[in-house]
């Protein structure tokens, strides 16, 4: 594999791995939505705003992420 190739391969597996640990962060909070029959409790949200803010900004490093920066600000 070339070196741009490989470049390539690894902007691109930064950014789904941001997408997956994202997706995985809401989904946590959708389970204990369900568990508790109700909101996660507050600290719990604010970490989990802190992470997703960090894999979003890991993505934009490597690769245009607006694509998941529109999805991200679409959560609750």
């Amino acid at each position: 594999m070339y070196a741009e190739e490989e470049r390539e391969l690894l902007r691109d597996l930064v950014w789904l791995n941001a997408v997956i640990a994202t997706e995985l962060i809401q989904i946590t909070e959708n389970v204990s939505s369900i568990l508790r029959n109700a909101p996660p409790p507050e600290s719990c949200r604010e970490d989990h705003d802190r992470l997703r803010k960090q894999a979003l900004l890991i993505a934009e490093k490597y690769s245009d992420a607006s694509a998941l920066r529109k999805h991200l600000t679409g959560h609750q």
